[in-house]
């Protein structure tokens, strides 16, 4: 009885699954089209950029750091997010994991796709940015490895590197069970040459069981580094605001925060608009909004703990900053307030049941604390720089309009890349699901038999 209920429910989720590769529909459509349009504004701010110098920004003395850095630490947190959230899920054996860990994974995939080409956009001559990866060349000459801009390169590929094996060995039975369902044509070809062979064999399913403990072992703590190595082209420097020894965990808690939040955010309207109510259930996005409340005591706590510090300190520097973030006049003390309000209140609704269990209140607000996390890297990154030590290091920063563009084209980029991968591959792990489907239905039958 068991199996013939496990056999109808594999085939509902196969089919609700697949629903996603029809024709895709006008909403859809159009979705792309917004999206391409921002990547357009954004290449056009960048021609900009490239043809009449970084002068168009609204970089200047003394903030030579500004917009692009802040969107590469936010898309960088978010790929980070991705892979830590899908792998510590899988070694904590959470049930809910295998709905929610391909977008975990695909965010990383598209989020360092993204961050990558901040640290580019940043350079003055774009088009030497190789001279940054340690390669022989005729020049002799190696790059320098006290620099950030190093750090943050070598992060990037070597998480990069961890995050692809991750997504791809998830995806490959997926692909291997789409390429026995498409009739014969290109796409059958392709998924055949994707899958690797696979046929679902049990010493295939040994292999790859060994081989994604082993990858989310490894994938924790080097996403962890990422983000850390991240924090220290900050907290390595001495600028009042910068210069700080909590940094990297302070920055992993954010990175967990930025990235449940982009992944409620993206699979609410997934839910809804490919019709998946029955395999996103309402309770997994409780059990996220709870984890949101949790990331936001932790980084209220580093709020407080900072601006303690700050105080305990006693230096006459670091005080004067922290008053003049917090209270100080302008938009830079009211980006501050904005932040706490988006990072930390918002997540605190989600302790009322009516508030969490309302799908639409879940997503509104998770955009809130995605904002309130772009606008604390955005004043994380500029406010110690227009206030240094003295008063001729005292500046202000407006973004010009190629920034405003190249961010938006960030965005258009990132859900552009996601709204056309849940076209070529399901946005579900299925055979986890299918998994996770027979336990309910076994655990439902030893109810019965008990009762009866």
């Amino acid at each position: 009885m068991v199996k013939k209920l496990a056999n109808k429910k594999f085939e509902d989720i196969d089919n609700q699954i697949l629903r996603s590769f029809s024709f895709p529909s006008f909403f859809y459509i159009m979705l792309i089209a917004l999206c391409n349009l921002l990547v357009l504004g954004g290449l056009i701010g960048f021609g900009v950029q490239w043809a009449l110098g970084m002068g168009t920004n609204g970089l200047n003395i003394p903030v030579g750091w500004a917009m692009h850095i802040a969107n590469y630490v936010f898309w960088i947190a978010v790929a980070m997010s991705g892979t830590f959230i899908s792998a510590m899920l899988f070694l904590f054996r959470t049930d809910w994991r295998s709905v929610i860990n391909r977008v975990a994974e695909t965010m990383t995939i598209f989020g360092i796709a993204v961050a990558g080409l901040f640290p580019i956009i940043h350079l003055g001559r774009n088009w030497v940015f190789f001279w940054v990866l340690p390669y022989p060349n005729w020049r002799h000459l190696w790059p320098n490895f006290k620099s950030p801009l190093v750090w943050d390169v070598l992060a990037i590929i070597t998480y990069f590197t961890i995050s692809v094996l991750i997504f791809y060995l998830g995806l490959l039975p997926d692909i291997a069970a789409i390429r026995d369902k498409v009739p014969k044509g290109w796409r059958k070809s392709a998924y055949k040459l994707l899958s690797l062979g696979w046929t679902g064999r049990y010493e295939q399913w040994r292999e790859y069981t060994r081989a994604y403990l082993v990858l989310a072992v490894l994938g924790m703590p080097i996403a962890m580094s990422v983000h850390s190595v991240v924090a220290f082209d900050f907290s390595m420097s001495l600028l009042p605001g910068w210069h700080s020894t909590f940094y990297a965990p302070y920055f992993v808690a954010g990175a967990i925060n930025s990235g449940l939040a982009t992944i409620v955010s993206l699979l609410i309207p997934l839910r809804k608009t490919l019709h998946l109510e029955k395999i996103f259930l309402p309770r997994y996005f409780q059990q996220m909004a709870m984890l949101m409340v949790l990331m936001g005591w932790i980084l209220g706590y580093y709020y407080g703990e900072e601006s303690f510090m700050d105080w305990y300190s006693g230096n006459i520097f670091i005080r004067q900053f922290s008053v003049y973030r917090g209270m100080g006049s302008g938009y830079y003390s009211s980006i501050f307030w904005i932040t706490i309000v988006c990072v930390v209140f918002v997540p605190m609704t989600f302790l009322f049941k009516k508030l969490r269990t309302n799908l639409r209140y879940l997503f509104v607000a998770a955009i809130f604390v995605n904002l309130g996390m772009w606008l604390e890297r955005y004043m994380l990154v500029i406010t110690p720089l227009t206030h240094g030590y003295l008063p001729t290091q005292w500046g202000i920063y407006v973004p010009h309009a190629p920034e405003s563009l190249i961010t938006g084209m960030a965005i258009g980029m990132f859900l552009g890349l996601f709204l056309i991968f849940i076209k070529i591959f399901p946005s579900v792990a299925v055979n986890d699901v299918k998994k996770l489907a027979q336990e309910h239905l076994e655990v439902q039958h030893e109810d019965r038999t008990g009762q009866g």
